[in-house]
C-alpha cells in the first residue's frame, strides 16, 4: 500500500511541474539544430515574395515575362484553373515554377494603358510542408498608373440557388447590350466552391458585370448552350477605410486575443448574379435508336407539335405503329403494331420532319433511314427455341415424377404496375401504369370497395388516362376507412394480345391525426402569380402549391423535417423558366425559406416569410445545398506545439522516472 502512496505522490508532483519542465524543455529545443537525430521542427512559415521582375505594380512595363522570387522552393498547384489573368488572354499564358521562381509569360499582345493583374489565388505552396501563401496578386500597368479598385460578389444557379463553382466572371466598360456578344471581357475572375468571385485591378468608372461559362474560350457569350448571367445594375467601384477583427487563437479551443485590424474596403461587394442556361429551341435529328425489336425512337434536340411523317419504303406504313410522344416532343417511340414488322430486321423509310436552319428557322427536312434492332430475328429465334427445350425438359420431368405438369406453354401476361400502398395519404390517388401500349382498358372490369362496419360496399370512383400508358383512379377516400381494388382479368389488353391478370389490393386511408399542415404568409406576394414547394431532406419536391394571395397552404403532411421553395411564376404556366439573353429576360425569381420545418403529428404550423429579406446566397439550408464550400488551405499550425508537448512529456518522464 506504501508502495502505490509513493508511486501517486511522486506522478502528481511531476505533473505539477510539468509546465516548468516544459518551459526547460523549450528553451533548450531553441538552441538545438534543425537536423536533430529526433526529426527537428516542422516548416510552418508560407513561403515569402522578396522580388520580381517587372516590380510589383510596376508601372509603364513593355515586357510580357514576369519573374517572381520567393525565400524558398515553391510550387503552384493547377495554374490552368486557379491562375486568373486580367484582362483575359486569347491565347493561354504559360505559367510554371522553377525552384525559387514563378516564371509568367503572356503570349497575347500587351494592351496601352491598362492594369494587368495575376491572381493566383491560393495556388502558392511552399515545396517541403505545403504551406500556402495565401491570396496572392500580382500586378503590373503598361500605363502610368495602377488601378486598384476590386469588386465582388456571387453568382448562384437561378433555378436552385446552388453556388456555380468555376464559372467566368467579366466586367466591361462598354455598357451596351451587345457588348457580351461581341467583345472580350474587360476584366476577369473565376467563381469559387462557395461561388464567390473578386474581380481585381479595376480602373474608376462605369461597369456592368456579366457571368459566362466560357466553352469555347472567347471570353463573350457566342454559343447558346453556355450558361450566362447577366445584370442592367450599373457598378462603379469604390473604397473606403475600414476595419475587421482578427482572432488569435491560443490553441483549438482559447482565443488569445481579438484585434480590430485597419484595411481598404472595396465596393460593391455584393453582385448577386444569377445564372441560366437559354433553352435549346434549336430542332434536329440526334439519333435513331431501336433498342427492342416492337419499337423504335427518334430523339429530337427541341420538341414540337407535328410529328415527323413516315413513308415505308419495304413496309406498309399504314396504321403500323402507336405513337408514344413524350410531353416536351423531343422523343417520338413509335410501337410496331404488326408481329411481322417486329420480326423484320430492316425497317427502310423516309422520314419528314421540321429542323432548324442556321437562322433558327424551322423548314422540313427529308431523310432515308434503315432502323435495325440490336439483335437480330435469327438470334432471338435461337434463344427462344432454347428456352423452350428447357421448359418441355422440366415438364417432362414432372410428367416422369407423377407431378402436375403444362402441354402448352403459357403465355405471357401483361403486368400492371398497381401503385396502391397498404396506408394512403387522404390527398393522394391510385396509378395504373403498362410497360406496352394498351388496345383494350375495359373499366367494368374495374371494381372499388369500401368497408363499412363489417360489410363490403362498392364506393364511387373516378378513372382517367394521365398518360399514354397511366391511368388514374380517384376516389372519395375517407379516413381510417378500409378499401380494396380488384380487377378483373384481361382488365386490360396490350397492342399485341397480352392481357392482364385479375389483381386485388387492399389499402387505408390514415388518419386525419396522422398528419402536420403548414400555414405559410409570404410577405409582399399578394397580387403576384408564385408557386410554393415544399421538399424533403434531399431537396425534392413532396407537395406544390400555387398562390396569387401570398399565403400557401399544405395539408396532410407527413412528419419529418422539410424545406421550403418559391418561385414568382410570372406567366402562371405553373414551372420555372429560365431567361433569354436576346429578349432581356431574366429567369423567374427563385427564394428559399432559410431554415428547415420539423412537422409532427397533429400539429398546425403558421408561420411568416419574408423571401427578400436575406441576400440569395445565404438563403439555401446548407442541408440541401449540393455544392459545399470547400475547406480553405490551412498552415501547419500547431504541429510544432504538439511535438514539443510529445517530447517534452518524454523529457519529464525521463527526469522524474514516472510515466504520465
Amino acid at each position: 500500500m506504501t508502495d502505490n502512496n509513493d508511486k501517486f505522490l511522486k506522478r502528481r508532483k511531476a505533473e505539477r511541474f510539468l509546465p516548468f519542465y516544459l518551459f526547460a524543455f523549450l528553451l533548450l529545443a531553441a538552441c538545438a539544430r534543425m537536423g536533430s537525430p529526433d526529426g527537428g521542427w516542422y516548416d510552418e512559415t508560407p513561403p515569402r515574395v522578396v522580388g520580381a521582375s517587372p516590380d510589383d505594380k510596376a508601372t509603364g512595363v513593355k515586357s510580357n515575362k514576369v519573374r517572381i522570387v520567393f525565400n524558398e522552393f515553391v510550387k503552384i498547384d493547377n495554374p490552368t484553373e486557379k491562375v486568373v489573368v486580367s484582362p483575359p488572354q486569347i491565347e493561354a499564358p504559360e505559367i510554371k515554377s522553377r525552384g525559387k521562381v514563378i516564371e509568367i509569360e503572356l503570349k497575347d499582345t500587351l494592351m496601352s494603358d491598362i492594369t494587368y493583374t495575376i491572381d493566383f489565388s491560393d495556388a502558392i505552396s511552399d515545396n517541403n510542408e505545403g504551406n500556402p501563401l495565401g491570396n496572392y496578386t500580382y500586378s503590373f500597368s503598361t500605363g502610368e498608373a495602377i488601378d486598384t479598385f476590386e469588386v465582388s460578389g456571387y453568382v448562384l444557379n437561378a433555378e436552385d440557388l446552388e453556388p456555380v463553382k468555376g464559372i467566368l466572371v467579366g466586367l466591361y466598360k462598354n455598357l451596351a447590350d451587345s457588348a457580351f456578344r461581341t467583345q472580350p471581357m474587360l476584366r476577369v475572375s473565376h467563381t469559387d466552391s462557395r461561388g464567390f468571385f473578386v474581380v481585381k485591378g479595376v480602373a474608376p468608372g462605369n461597369y456592368r458585370a456579366y457571368a459566362l461559362q466560357d466553352a469555347d474560350g472567347d471570353y463573350k457569350f457566342s454559343q447558346k448552350s453556355e450558361m450566362v448571367a447577366f445584370s442592367h445594375d450599373i457598378i462603379v467601384p469604390s473604397s473606403k477605410p475600414d476595419t475587421r477583427q482578427d482572432t488569435i487563437w491560443r490553441d483549438s479551443l482559447h482565443i488569445d486575443d481579438i484585434l480590430r485590424v485597419p484595411y481598404t474596403h472595396f465596393l460593391p461587394d455584393d453582385i448577386m448574379l444569377r445564372a441560366f442556361t437559354e433553352p435549346q429551341t434549336d430542332r434536329f435529328l440526334i439519333k435513331t435508336e431501336r433498342k427492342e425489336p416492337d419499337r423504335f425512337t427518334f430523339f429530337f434536340s427541341y420538341g414540337n407539335e407535328e410529328l415527323p411523317v413516315i413513308r415505308g419504303m419495304n413496309f406498309n406504313e399504314k396504321d403500323a405503329f402507336f405513337v408514344d410522344a413524350s410531353t416536351k416532343g423531343d422523343t417520338i417511340t413509335y410501337w410496331l403494331r404488326d408481329t411481322a414488322l417486329v420480326n423484320q430486321d430492316t425497317l427502310q423509310m423516309e422520314v419528314s420532319y421540321l429542323q432548324s436552319d442556321s437562322s433558327g428557322v424551322l423548314f422540313t427536312k427529308t431523310d432515308t433511314l434503315e432502323v435495325l434492332p440490336k439483335v437480330s430475328y435469327a438470334k432471338r429465334m435461337k434463344q427462344q427455341n432454347k428456352e423452350m427445350e428447357e421448359w418441355m425438359k422440366k415438364q417432362e420431368k414432372l410428367k416422369k415424377k407423377g407431378e402436375p405438369y403444362d402441354s402448352i406453354i403459357p403465355v405471357e401476361p401483361l403486368k400492371l404496375n398497381i401503385s396502391a400502398p397498404g396506408k394512403l395519404d387522404p390527398d393522394k390517388n391510385i396509378y395504373i401504369s403498362s410497360p406496352y401500349p394498351l388496345g383494350v382498358v375495359d373499366t367494368t372490369k374495374i371494381h372499388l370497395y369500401t368497408k363499412i362496419d363489417t360489410l363490403w360496399y362498392e364506393a364511387r370512383y373516378l378513372f382517367s388516362q394521365t398518360g399514354n400508358k397511366e391511368y388514374r383512379i380517384m376516389g372519395e377516400w375517407r379516413p381510417l376507412q378500409q378499401y380494396s381494388l380488384e380487377i378483373d382479368s384481361a382488365a386490360f389488353v396490350d397492342i399485341y394480345g397480352h392481357a392482364s391478370k385479375a389483381s386485388k389490393s387492399g389499402f387505408s386511408i390514415k388518419s386525419n391525426d396522422d398528419y402536420s399542415s403548414i400555414l405559410m404568409t409570404i410577405q409582399d406576394m399578394q397580387g403576384k402569380h408564385a408557386v410554393v414547394e415544399l421538399l424533403d431532406s434531399k431537396g425534392k419536391v413532396v407537395k406544390s402549391v400555387t398562390t396569387t394571395s401570398g399565403i400557401a397552404e399544405f395539408f396532410y403532411v407527413n412528419p419529418s423535417n422539410y424545406y421550403m421553395r418559391m418561385f414568382v411564376d410570372r406567366n402562371a404556366n405553373g414551372k420555372w423558366d429560365t431567361g433569354n439573353y436576346d429578349a432581356d429576360e431574366q429567369p423567374e425569381e427563385v427564394y428559399y425559406y432559410f431554415d428547415s420545418i420539423e412537422c409532427k403529428a397533429k400539429w398546425d404550423l403558421v408561420l411568416t416569410w419574408n423571401p427578400t429579406i436575406r441576400p440569395l446566397n445565404t438563403q439555401k439550408p446548407a442541408e440541401i445545398v449540393k455544392q459545399k464550400a470547400e475547406a480553405k488551405k490551412k498552415t501547419v499550425k500547431s504541429r510544432n506545439l504538439e511535438r514539443a508537448k510529445e517530447l517534452g512529456i518524454k523529457y519529464v518522464e525521463k527526469a522524474t522516472g514516472v510515466r504520465l
